[in-house]
């Protein structure tokens, strides 16, 4: 392996050694009848030996296999590729203030050509330099707080988003964004919509499935929705803010703790689950979907509430569970455990002694479903009554992510394992309903 062309070894690393070239030179490969040219990238370590790897002009990297009769030519030493953040547009102050705090992930990544990774690097100040539509919209101010993957956060984080949204908010702006990475943006967004109650704003996450530097990237259509429902929705809950379809043409706003993100890749990977989306952005124009929301109130007094214990946990029951699971919980000190059942909330009846001994214990055990839609039902069958009967609690339709996090919260807020199961059975923030609404999806927008 080559210090001047990481990743690459064997067959691939000899091609690339006899032209001379190095990473980020832009080299003709021509294989059979094709010829493709591109910017040479690094490979990773993990890669086999036979392939080399391009950006081509679309932004879309390919992987080229070597063969005894493939010729590469090495056309140039290129200017290897950087960012440099644009200068922002002049700022209007006759517009509404808003806050856009990052946190990382895709939505504030590049490739770095250096690894031919995706990597967090744009600031949100670089956000707000490269979405020059924002200055139409509000007058933006952004602060840092990480520059991480959001499988990296942890409770610790969200206490800091809280604390800093607070900040912000006592200082006047009439919304703020959280820039945010996809895979965790449910669970940061439940956690936050315990810990700021009494909102008197919106506040908004919003992430991109698609990095700002791919021609199909969806980071500046979600950030430029975001900031429009900070600054002008009506409603002043913690929302998530995405695409509604695969295509551009509507922003749908998720409430935090009804979102699920229910697929890897595509555009509109966020549904709300069990309840109706807050509201649609298209065309400029937001329309609310959700009769009971809170208003926008800027005189509203903001309580605060950010702090987590994380020694909770979600276990999703699967067949032949162990009870050594449950007990090895208990032992390592948790307070807390949501058991993701199956079906209307069941687990195999081997685990209810160790259930039993979790409850004796002190330990806080409640029930959700491993099904998306519908809620848990533990009255139908023989052993959902008994484990209510032990006292595990029922958490109708709440997500389970959102009760994990309901749970962490609520343990930190007291020490007394009975207040504990009142706040779970406390519809804080819309995280349950009263009965089960028989929507699937949300309506599809219309132009």
């Amino acid at each position: 392996m080559s210090d001047r062309l990481p990743g690459y070894r064997g067959l691939a690393l000899r091609a690339l050694l006899d032209i001379g070239a190095e990473i980020g030179d832009l080299i003709r490969i021509i294989k059979d009848d094709t010829i493709l040219e591109g910017i040479l990238i690094p490979r990773s370590e993990y890669g086999d030996d036979k392939h080399v790897v391009i950006k081509i002009k679309s932004g879309y990297n390919i992987g080229v296999e070597i063969t005894p009769t493939t010729k590469l030519e090495r056309i140039g030493a290129e200017t290897k590729p950087a960012f440099i953040s644009p200068p922002p547009p002049e700022r209007r102050t006759d517009l509404p203030t808003v806050t856009i705090l990052g946190t990382g992930g895709t939505i504030a990544s590049r490739v770095d050509y250096r690894t031919g990774a995706v990597r967090p690097v744009i600031s949100a100040s670089d956000l707000y330099s490269i979405v020059p539509e924002l200055s139409d919209i509000a007058f933006v101010e952004t602060e840092i707080l990480f520059n991480i993957f959001s499988e990296d956060l942890t409770p610790r984080h969200w206490s800091i988003m809280a604390e800093t949204v607070a900040k912000h908010i006592a200082r006047g702006v009439q919304g703020v964004v959280i820039t945010h990475g996809t895979d965790m943006m449910g669970y940061s967004a439940a956690a936050l919509s315990f810990a700021l109650q009494n909102l008197p704003v919106p506040v908004i996450l919003v992430g991109a499935q698609r990095s700002e530097d791919r021609p199909s990237s969806d980071a500046a259509t979600n950030l430029i929705g975001a900031v429009l429902a900070a600054s002008r929705a009506p409603f002043a809950e913690v929302a998530v803010a995405m695409h509604e379809t695969p295509s551009d043409d509507a922003i749908i706003l998720h409430r935090g703790t009804k979102v699920r993100k229910c697929h890897t890749s595509r555009r509109d990977a966020f549904k709300t689950i069990n309840a109706k989306p807050l509201a649609r952005i298209i065309d400029g124009s937001i329309q609310m979907l959700a009769e009971d929301y809170r208003p926008r109130d800027q005189n509203r007094k903001l309580i605060l509430k950010p702090n987590f214990d994380d020694r909770a946990a979600l276990i999703k029951f699967y067949p032949g569970m162990s009870p050594k699971i449950i007990d090895w919980h208990v032992s390592e000190g948790y307070r807390g455990i949501v058991l993701e059942g199956s079906g209307l909330g069941h687990i195999r009846r081997e685990c209810f002694p160790a259930i039993k001994r979790a409850i004796e214990n002190g330990v806080v055990v409640a029930m959700t479903s491993q099904c998306i839609w519908g809620r848990v039902n533990m009255n139908v069958y023989s052993n959902g009554r008994d484990l209510l009967a032990m006292g595990v609690i029922p958490l109708g339709d709440m997500l389970a992510e959102t009760a994990l996090v309901k749970m962490m919260w609520a343990l930190a807020q007291t020490k007394d394992p009975n207040e504990v199961k009142n706040l779970l059975l406390t519809n804080v923030a819309n995280e349950f309903s009263e009965r089960t609404v028989e929507n699937i999806e949300p309506p599809r927008a219309v132009k």
